[in-house]
């Protein structure tokens, strides 16, 4: 039964994430260390105590999902005998989850994936001043509709497809007036649901081009490696390992779409039937029910998800 390992975005975190797994497992608090070591501050005690509008702060927020992302990863390798290698067919990441599925398959460091989540956060928070972007989820359109949409609402400015999660969810990004047109197009093609998100810039739009260039010069300093697996890679939803490629594609990635939905589909019509979202939240796999019949979706992000993982390996 072949496997993929996701890792979750931004949205899935939580005050509090990680603790536990912290508390339970010694490969867990090895990781958190290294983040903290890697970041020069104690971004665990953010994760763990609060305040929750620090935690949500970008420039915390990535670094810290990933972190989660890898705790969890390596006390599956310790305590359940997971080999990536061996056991997956791919790693995919949404959005900053795909630096996570990079540094779980061995092309990152963790302490440089931290360092890199660090600078993509505060450079996509500073690309745009606040109030002059915006992002909406539109729901119950196809991904074309919804293209049509960003297009016809921009009228010179910005709106463009940011991320196709799947399941007629589609989130549009851009100058704040283009997507609140966008909203009210959304509603006229028959959109379910059509609202502005509580986001603190414009992700994955060509507004964050001062946020690729900062990208491409820290990816340019850091040491990538071939994964040990292939990545789905969220602007082209196909699966690569090629060091060079990766840096690029992760560039693109600011300022292009996510592709999530086909990155499943991808994933899928090679013959992953089992998905396991490695860290916190369940976003993924919700998204999964709804964008594959018959595949199997797995979060894995607490001591109890360990041991279920563990069990279900032993069994088979």
């Amino acid at each position: 039964m072949a496997a993929a390992f996701v890792f979750p975005g931004q949205g899935s975190q939580a005050v509090g994430m990680g603790k536990a797994l912290a508390e339970a497992f010694p490969a867990a608090r090895a990781v958190f260390e290294e983040v903290d070591s890697a970041l020069g501050e104690k971004l665990s005690a953010v994760m763990w105590e609060g305040p929750a509008d620090r935690l949500t702060l970008t420039e915390n927020t990535q670094p810290a999902l990933m972190a989660v992302s890898l705790a969890a990863m390596r006390v599956l390798e310790a305590e359940a005998g997971l080999d990536l290698k061996r056991d997956a067919t791919f790693v995919a990441g949404h959005s900053l989850g795909e630096y996570s599925a990079l540094a779980a398959a061995g092309a990152f460091s963790i302490g440089d994936a931290a360092r890199l989540l660090r600078i993509r956060g505060n450079a996509m928070q500073k690309a745009v001043p606040v109030g002059e972007g915006a992002m909406a989820a539109l729901l119950g359109l196809s991904f074309e509709d919804a293209v049509a949409t960003a297009q016809e609402a921009a009228q010179g400015q910005v709106c463009q497809a940011a991320n196709d999660n799947g399941g007629g969810q589609v989130v549009v990004s851009g100058n704040k007036a283009a997507v609140e047109r966008a909203v009210e197009i959304a509603k006229g093609k028959g959109a379910k649901r059509a609202m502005l998100l509580q986001v603190s810039a414009p992700f994955h739009c060509a507004l964050m081009q001062p946020a690729a260039d900062a990208m491409a010069e820290a990816l340019a300093r850091t040491t990538v490696s071939k994964p040990v697996v292939p990545v789905v890679a969220n602007v082209l939803a196909q699966p690569i390992d090629d060091p060079q490629e990766i840096v690029r594609r992760l560039v693109e990635q600011v300022t292009g779409t996510v592709r999530w939905r086909e990155c499943v589909e991808t994933m899928a019509g090679a013959g992953v039937t089992r998905f396991y979202e490695v860290g916190s939240g369940k976003v993924l796999t919700g998204l999964l029910k709804r964008i594959v019949d018959g595949a199997t979706g797995s979060a894995i992000g607490t001591p109890d998800d360990i041991a279920a993982f563990k069990a279900a390996r032993a069994s088979v």
